[in-house]
């Protein structure tokens, strides 16, 4: 961070001003120490390029009163994709999270990366088309795909869903097919990261339980995705949790695991066994809406399993607020009301009195929303500024 020894950057001038530090040129000036000369020439820099305007005024108790700064959010463009099992969200965004438009893509994640990447690409030229906005105007692309990623590398690491994908390096091809920088996070970090940020912003940390077709978590601590050394913090769905032979086999290898007992994908699953018409978690959750007692039964059931596995996380984390969310999270109280009976249950009071169990706000937006913050903050960090900023040699 800057500090009052006269060398900070225009970039670190903009993280202050972003994060609301500074809000007019005197506070800048007091925290960083730079020189008047030095200030104005950061700033011309910072308004030219479009980062940063100067409106409105705020009282000063001696002489003129100052001009506001603020992040140009509106001048700054995001588009964002959610890639599921079969199909894509895309969205275009500024950097204030306002949705300017969105569309669907389908998908077979099963295809090969390629073919899906070309055509996601084309998808979102003709989405920025649609909104009549150039490919010139976007900071970047935020990209969450439903596997544990490699952050340092951007790279799936073995992802059980998603076989072909493994080691495929995603934010390469596609920033090749649209001349944009791309960044790749797990879903549920994506998501956790829209809910703390929109939602939950004096949040110190929240878990984000995404339920759908598998089950992971969103570990998000002081703002930030907490990832692990692989990419695998969070990836609670491979965790065995059924024993002998009513265990169901998993997509990973192993037999027993929550995400093949409790998810959306394992709940159609059984009801399919009883000869019912679910074939996926959103029929599911449809069922259970309207009250279905097999579908309700099993939910339940799924709430409570997934709910000891919680239980653990809260625990060692004892986290400020844990959401529910991905497509089982509009199954109504159901689910919800489930895991939070189970969390209380088998945790100390200590480690639950002040937790916060709750349905995500966002719903089907929390991805989208999380992997415009991604692209924000990267691309409008203090050395990515500065380099966009440095003159050409």
């Amino acid at each position: 961070m800057p500090n009052a020894t006269g060398s900070a950057s225009a970039g670190e001038i903009l993280e202050l001003v972003r994060s609301g530090r500074a809000r007019t040129r005197r506070e800048v000036q007091e925290l960083t120490g730079l020189s008047r000369s030095t200030l104005s020439l950061r700033m011309s820099q910072l308004i030219a390029a479009g980062y940063v305007r100067e409106s409105g005024q705020v009282a000063a108790s001696t002489g003129r009163p100052a001009r506001i700064l603020s992040f140009d959010e509106h001048g700054q463009l995001v588009l964002s994709v959610d890639i599921g099992a079969t199909h894509a969200n895309l969205a275009l965004l500024d950097a204030g999270s306002r949705v300017i438009m969105r569309a669907q893509a389908e998908i077979d994640i099963a295809a090969a990366p390629g073919v899906t990447l070309r055509g996601l690409a084309k998808r979102l030229i003709e989405l920025l088309g649609r909104a009549e906005r150039p490919l010139s105007a976007v900071a970047g692309v935020g990209v969450g795909i439903p596997a544990p990623v490699r952050y340092a590398t951007q790279r799936p690491n073995n992802p059980p869903l998603m076989p072909r994908w493994h080691d495929f390096p995603i934010a390469q091809t596609l920033g090749d097919l649209l001349g944009l920088p791309v960044f790749v996070d797990n879903d549920a970090n994506l998501m956790g990261l829209g809910e703390a940020r929109d939602r939950y912003p004096e949040a110190p940390s929240l878990l984000f339980v995404k339920v759908g077709t598998g089950i992971g978590v969103g570990i998000i601590l002081h703002g930030q995705p907490e990832r692990g050394i692989a990419g695998g913090a969070g990836d609670i769905g491979h965790i065995r949790i059924v024993e002998g032979e009513k265990a169901h086999a998993c997509t990973c290898g192993a037999a027993g695991c929550l995400a093949t007992e409790a998810s959306g994908g394992a709940i159609a699953r059984m009801l399919r066994d009883d000869g019912r018409d679910a074939g996926s978690a959103t029929d599911v959750s449809r069922l259970v809406a309207a009250g279905d007692p097999r579908a309700v039964e099993l939910t339940r059931r799924a709430g409570r399993l997934l709910g000891d596995v919680l239980a653990t996380s809260v625990a060692l984390l004892n986290p400020a607020v844990v959401v529910i969310g991905g497509v089982m999270g509009g199954s109504g109280s159901v689910l919800l009301d489930s895991v939070r009976d189970r969390i209380y249950e088998r945790t100390v009071p200590m480690a639950t009195r002040e937790l916060f169990v709750a349905a995500s706000a966002l719903g089907s937006d929390a991805g989208i929303q999380g992997a415009g913050h991604l692209v924000i903050d990267q691309t409008f960090s203090a050395r990515s500024v500065d380099d966009r900023l440095r003159p050409a040699s």
